[in-house]
């Protein structure tokens, strides 16, 4: 497989109205009072940031960049994907009855960012790039491990209630790297600079299924064990389930009904 590259160009302008929109999305998060949302953003964000800067940049040396510094951009990015991503994660595993409207608000803004950016912004372009030859392999042995966990998971369980729900955590690995792909790419900051169609669309389906998508079984273990005895509030729950009724339960619920997100009262 040839080496997939993930570019991006942007005006600093970028960097700081993407920083509004986070204090804006964690504000409205924290006024719908999903606590437990916001933490789960803070805390990938910062395995993010392990990840980006300890790994692929220090270890792998994959990075590199022009006109800024790798430190503060790398801050800034990975508690940007890191804390959008998952807390909207979160939210579709939850099944939040506002999720149509969560998702609307996270979509238009990776739209509409870079098209701003581009129009007001007049500073000096910052280029960061990686290259994914040295960890691409080890990305995809966590994704087979653990959807194969999740796969003999459910050959093990007679009872379909129980079943890891493995189409809805696909889509939503898929669909969430997809959508903020779309919009880098569309925005004209994703794979800036290529001149083959075929290698901008390599690297948005490359990274689609495999980047978000690695850490979704694993997230959906957090979210089970957690939402079993806790709230979304940070209290114990009333009554506390064990694991697979948990399963079964979140398995009953549909976005928008009454039930869905009982657990977060």
């Amino acid at each position: 497989m040839s080496e997939i590259i993930a570019r991006r160009q942007f005006d600093p302008l970028y960097i700081w109205l993407d920083i509004a929109f986070l204090i804006v999305f964690a504000g409205l998060l924290l006024w719908r009072k999903k606590y437990m949302t916001v933490l789960v953003g803070i805390c990938m964000g910062i395995v993010y940031f392990a990840v980006d800067y300890g790994l692929f940049h220090l270890v792998f040396h994959a990075r590199s960049i022009q006109g800024g510094d790798m430190f503060p951009v790398l801050l800034w990015m990975s508690m940007s994907y890191g804390f959008t991503n998952f807390a909207w994660i979160w939210l579709w595993i939850s099944k939040d009855k506002y999720l149509l409207e969560w998702s609307l608000f996270i979509l238009a803004w990776w739209l509409c960012c870079p098209m701003l950016a581009a129009t007001f912004g007049n500073g000096t372009p910052i280029v960061i790039q990686r290259t994914t030859g040295a960890y691409h392999g080890w990305m995809a042995a966590i994704l087979f491990v653990g959807y194969g966990a999740a796969i003999v998971w459910n050959f093990a369980q007679k009872d379909k209630a129980l079943h890891v729900p493995l189409l809805w955590i696909l889509a939503i690995g898929i669909l969430v790297q997809f959508g903020w792909e779309a919009g880098l790419l569309l925005g004209g900051i994703r794979s800036a600079g290529f001149e083959n169609f075929s290698d901008k669309l390599l690297t948005l389906i490359t990274n689609s299924l495999l980047e978000t998508n690695l850490g979704m079984p694993y997230i959906y273990l957090i979210f089970i064990a957690y939402s079993a005895k806790f709230t979304e509030r940070l209290q114990k729950r009333p009554t506390r389930l064990t694991f697979t009724a948990r399963i079964a339960e979140n398995n009953a619920e549909r976005v928008r009904s009454q039930e869905a997100g009982e657990y977060l009262a």
